[in-house]
């Protein structure tokens, strides 16, 4: 499948076998934390389908006149992909294994800002990648340490356009049924800023860490009302056993 943008012939092709991809450490020892705690609360709430791919800091190729193009978004959520995950270990291509990416997210850890790179020549800059070549829908940029938040969405124009959020300062993701926003608290001994998915009713989606706290928060309060209730029940055969004792010295014989 080819298309033509800017002066690129865009061709969808699985990345060859030997090609070698960079082995580049992670830029922030916050963005695996980051992008683990975005897939785990989509997971728990059942909003990741069987054949559907979260990549966390993974390539996405495209080859363009020819060459490939690879960049590796901190976090991207694909709907559906359309081969089996054994297929796509290394690399994702859109279109050619599934679907284009819905939601595409950085996470700015240098001051290089290549995350607004639109740069056209190649290798291309990841914004005009983003808008240009793959057309993902929603593009996130996230400074973790200020809690700065921008979502640019694709409009009619083929630009992204920056969005502003409701008033509770969450942002609709219209592909995913959910809000996204910036939510402030600890995970894994890290307090901070976190970005986080809201239900179409704004309820919050839990962590696992969380569920666990309500279920025991729940069960600490079945234990209350069971110690309540045998504390009511003890009260209840206190009384009665004054009760009788009162009759029986005033020469009645209680009934059982």
């Amino acid at each position: 499948m080819t298309a033509l943008t800017q002066d690129y012939q865009i061709t969808w092709e699985k990345l060859p076998d030997d090609y070698k991809l960079p082995d580049d450490p992670v830029d922030n020892i916050n963005q695996p934390a980051l992008a683990a705690a975005l897939t785990e609360s989509l997971q728990l709430a059942g909003k990741i389908s069987a054949n559907a791919l979260t990549t966390t800091n993974y390539g996405i190729c495209a080859t363009l006149n020819n060459k490939m193009v690879i960049k590796a978004p901190d976090w991207a959520f694909i709907a559906k992909i359309n081969v089996s995950r054994e297929e796509v270990i290394r690399s994702y291509t859109p279109q050619l294994q599934g679907d284009i990416p819905v939601i595409v997210m950085e996470f700015i850890s240098d001051t290089q800002e290549t995350e607004y790179s639109i740069k056209a020549t190649y290798p291309p800059g990841k914004w005009f990648f983003y808008e240009r070549i793959l057309k993902v829908p929603n593009y996130i940029i996230f400074e973790p340490d200020s809690g700065s938040f921008e979502m640019y969405r694709l409009q009619n124009t083929e630009q992204y356009i920056l969005q502003g959020p409701d008033e509770n300062q969450l942002y609709w993701i219209a592909e995913m049924n959910l809000y996204l926003g910036v939510w402030q608290g600890t995970r894994e001994n890290r307090p901070g800023k976190w970005l986080r998915w809201w239900d179409e009713q704004e309820n919050l989606l839990p962590w696992g860490s969380e569920l666990a706290q309500q279920e025991s928060q729940r069960a600490q309060q079945e234990r209350q009302r069971a110690e309540q209730e045998r504390q009511r029940a003890e009260q209840e055969q206190q009384r009665a056993q004054r009760l009788a004792a009162q009759l029986r010295a005033a020469g009645i014989e209680p009934k059982d």
